[in-house]
């Protein structure tokens, strides 16, 4: 792949030229997208801002596929290049999607050996489910494979419920998606469960999966395909029996290389996507909004045109990186106290993942709120670590 094009570079060059190849095909039986913002903003380059095909291509280069998403994405996990687009900046409903920025928001700040004891609001929560029980006990790690694997909308309450509270998560989610200048992206709940408001792109779902996946517990969970999880306890304060979890990803079962991430679906998000794959050499990520059923197939056929096309494509902008913030002095940040109620750890701690190199030096700051209940303890850098019919999830 060429060297990243940044903003400043495509300002200066005057970079305007667009050429559309075979453009989107929109399936008769999808709805159109929910009244969502217009598109506009120029992060990440001038080019991402237009509402249509972007993609800038050689002699030898080979058409874009036909897609029905009315919003996507295609960039290199590693050097950040996005390679071609459609609508970017486009605000539209990101379903179980936005579980990739709860993750990446409350994997740092959860220890993944803490015990949860499920509760009645977990186990009736909204659409996809886990299978999590009032009075069954449930480690972090558990919650995570329910979270990333069925997209279990128990498993984001219960992780919220354990963070000190859905407002308290929320509000830390929001901070961390400014944090990465995912700034089409607004929260309202953990889930990604349709709510007014609750708005991500192309672009900015791409940002979170390359923060997520330089994470090497996140990467890990994203890429799992089978677990075990605690069933109904036969006892009380006994375990219970474990039944198994299967990932929803289509892709990590029949695409080579794959390597993750998330899945989502809810009637008026329609299927949202993220999907990455590697190659010698490189990986690629490809993220859809408000496609027609099978999206899978079309995450597919556009990794296959990006690895095909490598080197044959000039990009057309860039995933920027998180922005800079003024922070305390690391002393300062060291001493706050890492105990249940506290805040979103440092973006550096958050982004670099055990044994990982941090992203950036740049911290959410901390908010002080009670605990709801839920993980015992709590720490700021986190250890190594036949198609469903469709339901909200």
């Amino acid at each position: 792949m060429p060297r990243p094009v940044t903003l400043a570079a495509l300002l200066l060059t005057g970079l305007v030229g667009v050429a559309a190849a075979a453009p989107p095909v929109a399936a008769a039986a999808t709805p159109a997208p929910p009244a969502p913002a217009a598109v506009g903003s120029a992060i990440g380059g001038p080019l991402l801002a237009s509402p249509g095909v972007v993609v800038r291509l050689t002699g030898t280069a080979t058409a874009l596929p036909a897609l029905s998403a009315s919003s996507w994405v295609l960039a290199d996990l590693d050097t950040g290049e996005v390679i071609a687009a459609k609508a970017a900046h486009q605000r539209l409903r990101p379903a179980s999607t936005l579980k990739t920025l709860t993750a990446l928001t409350l994997l740092p700040t959860l220890d993944p050996s803490s015990t949860y004891t499920g509760t009645a609001d977990d186990a009736n929560a909204e659409g996809s489910r886990a299978g999590i029980v009032p009075g069954g006990t449930y480690t972090v790690h558990d919650l995570w494979n329910a979270l990333f694997l069925p997209s279990g909308n128990d498993a984001a309450h219960a992780l919220a419920t354990a963070n000190g509270g859905m407002a308290k998560t929320v509000a830390e989610m929001n901070a961390v998606a400014r944090e990465l200048q995912a700034l089409d992206t607004t929260a309202k709940n953990p889930s990604g469960l349709d709510a007014d408001g609750q708005l991500s792109s192309a672009y900015d779902l791409a940002l979170i999966a390359r923060a997520g996946m330089a994470r090497s517990d996140f990467a890990a969970y994203a890429k799992t395909v089978s677990s075990r999880f605690p069933g109904r306890p036969t006892k009380a304060g006994t375990p219970g029996p474990t039944f198994a979890l299967w990932t929803q990803n289509h892709l990590l079962t029949a695409y080579p290389g794959a390597i993750g991430i998330k899945t989502g679906y809810t009637t008026l998000a329609q299927n949202t996507y993220v999907a990455a794959a590697e190659r010698p050499g490189h990986r690629l990520v490809v993220t859809l909004m408000h496609s027609s059923h099978g999206v899978w197939k079309e995450a597919r056929a556009l990794l296959d045109w990006g690895f095909r096309n490598d080197g044959l494509v000039t990009p057309v902008g860039t995933l920027v990186d998180p922005a800079p913030t003024t922070l305390p002095a690391p002393s300062a940040v060291a001493a706050q106290p890492a105990t249940a109620g506290t805040g979103a750890a440092p973006a550096q701690a958050r982004n670099a993942g055990a044994g990982g190199a941090p992203w950036t030096a740049s911290a959410v700051a901390l908010v002080a709120l009670a605990v709801g209940g839920g993980v015992l303890t709590r720490r700021r850098a986190l250890a190594p670590g036949q198609r469903p019919r469709p339901r909200p999830r």
